[in-house]
């Protein structure tokens, strides 16, 4: 697999959600691999403690705001001259409810957050590989992107929804060189996932995966990573499950 040391030199890249979590393991591994990497997220102090880890940029970045993504990767293109990979990892959980009891503004909220900005994020991410001469992409889904889950009804219709728009996006944008796919994480031991609950939780999470564990953080990373890199050329418009066996 082409991901070592050099398999990312000279590239720009910029990753979503990378405060913490899977986009922060994933924005190190870039690095890692030497690409130049931005660092994006809402939490800015979060940004930059991530990217001064490796000597990256970091912005301050509402996904859910069209214009902010808009300038955002104009910045990018200023100061590096190009983009060449993105990863659209930035996402919210949602409170378990039945769907009926979900309110207008958590299904705004939980959409709007993780499809309509996987949607911003991509038409300028493109716009902007189209201009550099080709790229990469990888959406961060969910493995509720292929299936039902109880409570959870605004994230599953989010997570099929990015599921789709990678296919289609992958179809309309092959011709330009850019490649598009799609991760679908299990339960990953993430602060999203894992906030208010304690190390039974996490065992018996854990339990719920063939494989007898939550995910760790680099366990998607090496996949993204993978689908960014030139040992996945003929790969594109695909959705890779991550999840330990949970869907099997």
């Amino acid at each position: 697999m082409s991901t070592g040391p050099n398999a990312f030199a000279g590239k720009v890249a910029i990753v979503t959600g990378a405060a913490s979590g899977i986009g922060a393991q994933t924005a190190r591994r870039l690095a890692e691999a030497g690409a130049h990497v931005v660092v994006a997220d809402r939490n800015e102090a979060g940004a930059k403690e991530v990217a001064a880890e490796f000597g990256g940029a970091a912005i301050a970045l509402d996904v859910t705001d069209a214009a902010a993504v808009e300038r955002a990767v104009a910045d990018i293109e200023r100061r590096f001259g190009r983009l060449d990979l993105a990863v659209n990892n930035a996402g919210v959980g949602s409170a378990r409810k039945p769907m009926a009891d979900t309110t207008l503004e958590e299904w705004r909220q939980i959409v709007g957050t993780n499809l309509d900005a996987v949607f911003y994020c991509m038409k300028y991410e493109i716009a902007a590989m189209k201009r550099a001469g080709g790229g990469a992409i990888v959406n961060v889904a969910s493995m509720m992107g292929i299936k039902g889950y109880p409570g959870a009804s605004a994230y599953v219709a989010a997570k099929h929804g990015v599921v789709g728009l990678t296919r289609s996006a992958a179809i309309d944008h092959a011709a330009d060189g850019i490649r598009i796919n799609s991760v679908g994480p299990g339960f990953v031991d993430t602060p999203m996932v894992m906030r208010g609950r304690g190390d039974q939780d996490r065992v018996a999470i854990g339990r719920m995966h063939p494989l007898g564990r939550m995910a760790v953080p680099d366990d998607i990373a090496q996949m993204i990573l993978f689908l960014l890199s030139d040992s996945a050329a003929f790969v594109t418009g695909t959705f890779h499950l991550v999840d330990g066996g949970f869907t099997a």
